[in-house]
């Protein structure tokens, strides 16, 4: 974790804190005359008073936005599974430190894993948080409950704990899972960490870590970096989520911003699609989403793209198929964003082989999202991408192996 410490207002954020625990004094040489103009207010030690020098810092922070005292950044890695599947990392809650494997979720926003309460199949093959053993737990008791795409649902009630992501940590309302369906039950990960904006909460009014952590200055800027490994590039290792910077190292040229359309998602425009660089002619509103494997698009586009492959074609059983004899080829298909296109190697659309012996895989692109397109892990592996929340966009930039 980098600590970048500016002396002079660290400092002044020290003689801050010596004022800010008061005691008596009075005025030198006044004991036996008269002042001669205002006057004097006596002041009294507060008895309860205690030390907080990560609160001190925050509020110069929000006093002088410019500058960040102790702000920090968190690298997390990622472990990839299955093979690029799913991405999982450890987040540690609660003092003593108690560590989950979780799913960092830009297409959702609540934080949530199995209570050492829950008895579901979902919940106990996972670790599960004993509240009673952290010291720092406070219990909320307002109940939640999440459904995604797949059918699979989670609910409990909430509680707040410390909630440390690599290194940052923040005070963070989290939900503690009673039930899980058993969906849950075979997935490599224990939960959840969503990286939605706070109108994706299921509980109306809960703020996000990124909220939290953004109010209390501890990000050294108002981002979340992903580069997402993949198995065929290289070999599906060296993963991170960066909380609070960008590692330019991961990237080829300048980052293009496209702003967010509308918070909840992480929603932009995809202007345009292109196959070996020629328009398809489709475009859509669309969400970046970690937390989604494949690229969705509608009915329309996905035909677009597919009839541009040899071989290809949409299994009623399997949805679109391609030959797996794509792992050696090098075209691409692209999608524009902000001005410019950003490369999805065909390699990639063979996604996984059927296995029935057709030499046919499954498409790592898919049709049947016929409003609001997904661009899933398929392209986030292949492309860097920064959440900026600061700002209300997506910086994205072909990725370098």
């Amino acid at each position: 974790m980098k600590i970048t410490l500016l002396i002079s207002l660290a400092a002044a954020a020290v003689l801050a804190m010596t004022d800010a625990a008061p005691i008596n004094r009075r005025p030198h040489g006044t004991t036996n005359r008269t002042l001669r103009a205002g006057h004097a207010i006596p002041l009294t030690r507060n008895s309860n008073f205690k030390q907080n020098t990560r609160g001190h810092i925050a509020k110069l922070n929000r006093r002088y936005p410019g500058i960040n005292i102790l702000a920090s950044t968190g690298n997390v890695p990622l472990t990839d599974s299955n093979p690029d599947l799913e991405y999982y990392g450890t987040v540690s809650v609660g003092t003593p430190a108690q560590d989950f494997k979780l799913d960092f979720d830009t297409g959702s926003s609540d934080i949530w894993f199995p209570s050492s309460t829950c008895t579901t199949s979902g919940c106990t093959a996972h670790a599960q948080f004993n509240s009673k053993k952290s010291s720092t737990y406070k219990k909320d008791g307002r109940p939640w409950s999440v459904s995604y795409g797949d059918g699979s649902t989670a609910s409990g009630i909430l509680g707040t704990d410390v909630v440390n992501v690599g290194g940052v940590s923040v005070s963070q309302t989290i939900g503690l899972a009673t039930d899980e369906s058993s969906q849950f039950a075979s997935g490599p990960s224990d939960g959840l960490f969503g990286l939605g904006f706070n109108s994706l909460e299921s509980v109306s009014g809960v703020k996000t870590f990124m909220d939290n952590a953004i109010a209390q200055g501890v990000l050294e800027q108002p981002v979340i970096s992903v580069f997402m490994p993949s198995v065929r590039r290289n070999g599906g290792v060296g993963g991170e989520y960066l909380f609070g910077g960008i590692d330019k190292s991961r990237y080829s040229g300048d980052l293009t911003y496209v702003p967010v359309s509308q918070e909840g998602y992480w929603q932009i425009a995809i202007d345009d699609v292109g196959y070996n660089g020629q328009s398809l002619g489709q475009s859509s509103q669309g969400i970046v989403d970690t937390g989604t494997t494949l690229v969705i698009v509608s009915d329309d586009a996905a035909k677009a793209i597919h009839d541009s492959i040899q071989g290809a074609s949409n299994d009623p059983n399997n949805g679109w198929v391609v030959p797996c004899s794509l792992k050696d080829s090098s075209d691409n298909v692209s999608f524009t964003m902000g001005g410019t296109a950003f490369n999805v190697p065909l390699a990639d659309l063979a996604y996984e082989d059927l296995g029935d012996g057709s030499g046919n895989c499954f498409s790592g692109v898919q049709g049947g999202q016929n409003d609001l397109w997904i661009l899933g892990d398929v392209f986030i592996k292949n492309n860097y991408c920064v959440f900026d929340q600061g700002n209300s966009q997506v910086g994205i930039a072909p990725l370098v192996y």
